[in-house]
């Protein structure tokens, strides 16, 4: 397995990581529950912006409330995308 990484511990502990994986991480239907409640609930219509937990409002974490973190990760996200736009442009791509 080429640039794989394998241990024994993590052979004899993968037992362990499933039961403390099931005890701390969501299941397909809790992770995709707040997102379908968001977009579809009525009694959500008309909120738009805000951050969300567990199906409730919550307020975002002190990272996700940095505006200027946020303007960074835009800016550089836009500079991705342009750089893409540019490739393809080259190539003759249209779309």
């Amino acid at each position: 397995m080429e640039n794989c990484l394998l241990t024994q511990f993590s052979f004899h502990n993968s037992g362990l990581v499933d039961v403390l994986g099931r005890l701390v991480l969501k299941n397909i239907q809790q992770g995709a529950a707040t997102t379908c409640y968001v977009a579809l609930h009525p009694q959500v219509k008309g909120i738009s912006g805000g951050y969300f937990r567990d199906s409730n409002e919550a307020r975002a974490s002190p990272l996700g409330r940095d505006t200027k973190l946020a303007k960074r990760l835009w800016d550089f996200s836009a500079s991705l995308v342009n750089g893409i736009a540019d490739v393809n442009s080259s190539l003759g791509d249209k779309s």
